[in-house]
């Protein structure tokens, strides 16, 4: 009999206000007795229940898929992001960013020899988000009204599966638990601080305001994922394509990027660590977030995002 396959998720039923984990096979809900965290923490031994619960699904008691409310899938302790790791979407930002009078095609041929070069003797660029960013695949995203420059950005994520602390490349797969999908929300204005460029990035300004990481629908075990290097990317906003790329085109794949980040502290079971994203953004289109777009982000395995922006509100001033 083969393997049934299925996805882990959090959810709330109608009216409720409690969260559960739930295994996912089909349209079907399996509500679970642990929370996701102890759940990934504690795989080893709940693993094959699980595998034997699902394989069972229709005895027993059920939840179907539309009839709760889906949470985000994970609750991280940490949250580390990958920046500049898709060749073409690095050779894109540049292009956009050139100075005055640069030549594009001479500016996009340096870029791409660069990123050739840190393929093969650079390192990841990683730092750091705020748990408190996460959103479901759902909910609505506030554009905050500090800014009209607001972005997407549609990524792979790995979930670690246990303490992970100075691993090999090569041992470092053996430590995801699984993947997720994380749209990764800029504010491009505030990426770089013009009162002290000397500094350089600002990424909690440009990074954690509320829901600016919408993550799931799914958490999906990575033995039923298979090559997160061989995965498609797909965002589209209102309809129109923008994103879609192979993850193949990542400049340092997620097994180096679990690797190089573990060599500094510990990744421990249920964090996120975001693979960065591909080429399609809209600072590359000319065209950023507003009002009224709706975003549907897809990755190979892993359900569909829907996300509806609307602009903040701001709150009168002068009112007692």
């Amino acid at each position: 009999m083969a393997e049934q396959t299925y996805a882990l998720i959090r959810f709330q039923e109608p009216g409720g206000n409690k969260a559960r984990a739930g295994l996912l096979v089909g349209e079907q809900v399996l509500p679970l007795d642990e929370d996701i965290t102890s759940l990934i923490q504690h795989w080893d031994t709940l693993e094959s229940q699980l595998d034997a619960l699902a394989a069972s699904a229709g005895n027993g008691t059920s939840l179907t898929l539309a009839d709760v409310e889906v949470l985000a899938p994970v609750e991280p302790a940490q949250v580390l992001q990958t920046g500049a790791n898709y060749r073409k979407h690095v050779i894109d930002l540049a292009a956009a960013h050139r100075e005055p009078g640069e030549d594009e095609a001479e500016v996009r041929a340096r870029t791409a020899e660069m990123m050739d070069s840190r393929a093969g003797q650079g390192t990841p660029y990683f730092f750091i988000g705020l748990p408190t960013a996460i959103a479901s695949a759902t909910d609505d995203l506030t554009l905050p009204a500090y800014s009209k420059s607001h972005d997407w950005e549609l990524e792979l994520a790995a979930v670690i599966g246990r303490e992970a602390f100075r691993v090999t490349p090569e041992e470092a797969l053996d430590y995801v638990f699984g993947y997720t999908m994380v749209n990764d929300i800029t504010t491009r204005e505030y990426v770089f601080r013009k009162d002290m460029p000397a500094i350089g990035s600002d990424w909690y300004r440009a990074k954690n305001a509320p829901g600016f990481l919408p993550t799931g629908p799914l958490l999906v075990p990575a033995k039923f994922f298979g090559d997160p290097q061989d995965v498609q990317v797909t965002l589209k906003l209102n309809g129109q394509v923008m994103q879609d790329e192979s993850t193949q085109d990542m400049i340092f794949g997620v097994a180096k990027l679990i690797s190089e980040a573990s060599q500094t502290m510990p990744l421990r079971a249920g964090d996120l660590v975001l693979t960065g994203s591909p080429a399609g953004n809209g600072a590359h289109w000319g065209r950023l977030l507003r009002d009224g777009d709706v975003m549907e982000g897809t990755i190979t395995g892993l359900g569909t995002q829907l996300i509806s922006c609307r602009d903040e509100i701001p709150a009168e001033s002068g009112r007692s």
